[in-house]
């Protein structure tokens, strides 16, 4: 059994109407994992790599590489490369950083959920045009660089389209400063503004985007603090959007020296799922903007909270 799709269960995300299904992939070592949306984009959860059973990915293969069942590391790999796309291909051979325990088979596991957010691409030296009919712009990943052979390559020489593992390291932070809290935005796909991530490479920007209704509320407070949120009797927490990191360098930043507030594209990958775990379907809920909860998504730097949510209808 080379690879295995479960559906799992339904989530309720961004649209209290609108019912998601989280799904589970795995995949054994050195095949390719695939992920795809038939609406909305791709938002892992979850990546890991090793070995929780004897029997999954077991044919052919003898008892001393099945035997290690307490085998799993993360894969943080596959958030990269598959957030914000609607199909994702992934070659597991040399995925993980390191072997989580020599001698034994393994496969990956990718846990994962289908967001309802619009996309945009541009291709190098063109604009990205982003609107809400109804609403505002919160952006939900960005990437200059190359991701397939596919996309923007008309006109191009092969050797400009081979590099599918070109990710700008500053992309999501420009996009964000630039169109979040407004109904329509355009960006412009250049290195000059995102920094060239593979010289000799022609890139896009691919952007997703969520459109939020007026009504958002928000929340924002420092490391070390906790975040309180509230709905009206009769209406309960609908999480749109969090983030436990930096994305720029005022906030939380009274008495702090430079070196820890010079960062400002810090995301820890599950704020959404803590702070929706804990808050979703309630009329008040308080989380702690901490390591503790979230891990640490930049070692060295003062951190903050934000949540932006909306009180629903029961």
């Amino acid at each position: 059994m080379f690879s295995l799709s479960i559906r799992l269960l339904s989530l309720v995300l961004l649209n209290s109407r609108l019912l998601i299904s989280a799904e589970t992939v795995v995949t054994c070592d050195g095949f390719v994992q695939r992920l795809s949306c038939d609406a909305g984009v791709i938002s892992v959860q979850s990546a890991t790599c090793g070995r929780t059973s004897r029997q999954i990915c077991s044919v052919g293969r003898p008892p001393s590489e099945t035997s290690n069942t307490q085998c799993s590391m993360d894969v943080p790999a596959v958030f990269k490369r598959c957030n914000g796309l609607r199909e994702c291909e992934v070659n597991t051979q040399g995925l993980a950083s390191r072997d989580p325990c020599f001698g034994i088979y393994k496969y990956f596991t990718t846990d994962y959920i289908c967001v309802p957010a619009e996309t945009t691409v541009a291709c190098h030296y063109g604009y990205s045009y982003l609107k809400c009919e109804n609403g505002r712009i919160q952006i939900n990943t960005a990437n200059y660089g190359r991701t397939d052979k596919t996309t923007c390559s008309e006109g191009r020489p092969s050797s400009e389209l081979q590099n599918t593992n070109c990710f700008s390291p500053n992309a999501l932070a420009p996009v964000s400063k630039s169109c979040n809290g407004l109904e329509s935005c355009e960006v412009f796909a250049t290195h000059t503004v995102f920094t060239d991530p593979c010289f000799g490479t022609y890139k896009y920007l691919a952007i997703s985007y969520f459109c939020l209704p007026h009504e958002v509320r928000s929340s924002l407070v420092c490391e070390h603090e906790t975040s309180s949120l509230t709905c009206d009797e009769g209406t309960v927490i609908h999480i749109q959007s969090a983030n436990y990191g930096r994305t720029d360098g005022s906030t939380c930043s009274t008495g702090r020296p430079a070196s820890q507030i010079a960062k400002t594209d810090c995301y820890a990958l599950n704020s959404h799922s803590v702070v929706a775990s804990g808050c979703e379907g309630k009329d008040s809920c308080s989380v702690s903007a901490s390591n503790s909860v979230f891990s640490d998504p930049c070692v060295g730097t003062f951190k903050y909270l934000y949540i932006s949510y909306s009180c629903v209808s029961q």
